[in-house]
């Protein structure tokens, strides 16, 4: 039986998106013992990451930076909060739109955290430059596929 092109389009060996998948599922699980002992998931992470960064941020932006919808950040933001690490609060402004802030406690995450990108980087065993030309690779496709 000889092998047509279409035939290669469609061995797996072939497809960048299970390459990603599995490279996705990969790096889950290496963050997952190193968020374990900050008691966070890795979208918990996300999240707090950006409230480091911003240090207060309403719910729709926070989706939008994230690229999570209300329905999955509304339960991951109320655990942050009953953990201690964000307030949820409506905005004086408006009361339809909730604003997170972050807490002390919050706050004094991030200096755990703060070695987490580092033994990700050894974990990958890839240098800055590889990682980043990857990251922008997989920015430039998210931005393909999703325009």
């Amino acid at each position: 039986m000889t092998m047509t092109k279409q035939d290669e389009y469609l061995q797996l060996d072939n497809q960048v998106c299970f390459a990603l998948y599995s490279a996705s599922n990969a790096m889950g699980r290496a963050y997952q013992p190193l968020l374990k002992a900050l008691d966070l998931t890795y979208l918990q992470y996300i999240v707090m990451m950006v409230l480091w960064e911003q240090k207060e941020i309403n719910v729709k932006a926070l989706g939008a930076k994230t690229h999570l919808d209300s329905g999955t950040l509304t339960p991951l933001l109320k655990r942050l909060e009953t953990k201690g690490y964000v307030l949820r609060a409506r905005s004086i402004e408006d009361e339809r739109i909730r604003v997170i802030t972050l807490t002390s406690a919050g706050i004094k995450l991030k200096e755990q955290a703060q070695k987490v990108p580092v033994e990700m980087l050894c974990l990958s065993k890839m240098n800055i430059e590889e990682l980043t030309s990857l990251k922008t690779l997989c920015e430039q496709l998210l931005g393909n596929l999703t325009k």
